[in-house]
């Protein structure tokens, strides 16, 4: 049992380590893929996309669906989920807050449970400014608790810059260090 957790900027190499990581594991690979073609520009891009992927790996492309796709990859399969972005935009045309944060938190507990690996991309969208209008503002706080539940469950948490990983530790081990000090 696995679960990577890939968060970062756009274009800050997430997609790319998630495609790394599922290149490396022995099981078939399952790749799911929540954005929609509304217009060119996402049309081409999701076109770039499934050219970057192996013809042998399977791929589901689920915008709003999450469990159901979830519940169809056999659990000894790699499963790569690029993105909990898309994912969370989507829903939001949906759902409530609370609805999408409770759908998040059984898929996390979902995929920290599966038997094989499961890498998760998602965007850190709160590290710029704050949105000047009520929906880019609640939107961040959305995705920030998203990714918050994920990372709670996840085995390994990456922060993507530049192409380049930072591993991230709960702050709970981080404090249970310094009581070490403390005594």
């Amino acid at each position: 049992m696995s679960l990577i957790l890939l968060v970062g900027g756009a274009r800050s190499g997430k997609s790319q380590t998630a495609l790394a990581i599922a290149h490396r594991q022995h099981a078939p690979v399952v790749f799911l893929a929540t954005g929609e073609g509304r217009d060119d520009e996402m049309a081409q891009r999701i076109a770039r996309h499934r050219a970057e992927r192996p013809v042998s790996w399977t791929t589901i492309e689920e915008p709003l669906q999450l469990m159901e796709a979830f519940e169809s990859v056999p659990s000894s399969h790699c499963l790569v989920v690029d993105c909990l972005t898309l994912w969370t935009a989507n829903s939001l045309e949906r759902f409530s807050a609370p609805e999408i944060e409770e759908q998040s938190a059984a898929l996390a507990l979902y995929a920290a449970a599966r038997e094989g690996t499961t890498v998760v991309v998602t965007n850190e969208v709160g590290l710029g400014i704050v949105g000047e209008n009520r929906l880019a503002r609640s939107y961040s706080d959305l995705l920030g608790r998203v990714n918050a539940r994920w990372a709670e469950v996840a085995t390994r948490v990456l922060f993507m810059v530049a192409g380049r990983a930072l591993a991230l530790e709960s702050p709970f081990s981080l404090i249970e260090d310094l009581d070490e000090f403390s005594d």
